[in-house]
């Protein structure tokens, strides 16, 4: 069933109200009808709806049920993820989407190859946040994770050892993802290198701020590859896959 993100204000105790550019492409490209059913979440909230009225500029649908998103992980997972060369972080965002994460916070740190300024940055940010949407809907999300603007490192710091969880992927080695004592119901930071990987010294810094560094075992991973790997290592572990 096709599947719509929508604000708190489009929603009515009865209905719902899906604007443009969405309801073009209901209306055009899927060439839905009146009386066809559709699905529309917000805050990870599911509501089964059927269309009622359809134009260019809005879709309005009657709401037939709702129910929390079966498919949104009890767990909140921010990837902390340091800059990559070239379009990875698309894929990145993508992938990630996909296995369940909250949110993505790009990073500068002291071995990004890429080192945009806040400002271009910017100009890559909206697509990364259409990635993201179209990777929430092909999933089956709940919610849309957002993809933060670019941030640097001693603000990474303070925001990964704010939740439950503070885990730095370091390849000079760390503690198996299992033995961190991940459980549901609780955030979780995962702060990923770019090609370089992390200078220690940064990685010291986390320790000392209360992360925990851990390993993907004696292989090294490429920069696109680490976030996914841990990703599925922690959703296995706190029961979402």
């Amino acid at each position: 069933m096709p599947r719509f993100f929508i604000n708190p204000e489009n929603i009515g105790e009865t209905s719902v109200t899906i604007p443009a550019p969405d309801a073009v492409h209901i209306g055009r490209s899927l060439r839905m009808r009146i009386g066809d059913a559709i699905t529309v979440c917000c805050g990870g909230i599911e509501y089964d709806c059927k269309i009622i009225t359809i134009s260019d500029n809005c879709v309005n649908c009657e709401i037939i049920t709702s129910q929390k998103s079966l498919n949104e992980p009890d767990v909140e997972v921010t990837l902390f993820q340091a800059v990559p060369k070239g379009d990875k972080l698309d894929t990145i965002v993508q992938k990630a989407v996909e296995l369940g994460v909250t949110r993505v916070c790009p990073v500068l740190t002291s071995r990004c190859v890429s080192r945009p300024d806040k400002n271009s940055f910017g100009k890559k940010l909206e697509r990364l946040n259409r990635i993201a949407l179209e990777a929430a809907k092909q999933s089956g999300r709940g919610i849309v994770p957002q993809v933060t603007e670019l941030i640097g490192f001693d603000d990474c710091v303070k925001q990964l050892t704010a939740n439950d969880y503070a885990l730095v992927c370091y390849e000079g080695g760390g503690i198996n993802l299992s033995e961190t004592g991940l459980k549901s119901n609780s955030t979780i930071g995962l702060f990923i290198g770019s090609e370089g990987g992390f200078d220690k010294a940064e990685v010291d810094t986390c320790i000392s701020a209360g992360s925990v560094a851990i390993g993907l075992g004696r292989r090294i991973l490429r920069c696109e590859t680490a976030p996914l790997a841990a990703l599925s290592i922690i959703m296995n572990l706190t029961g979402n896959i």
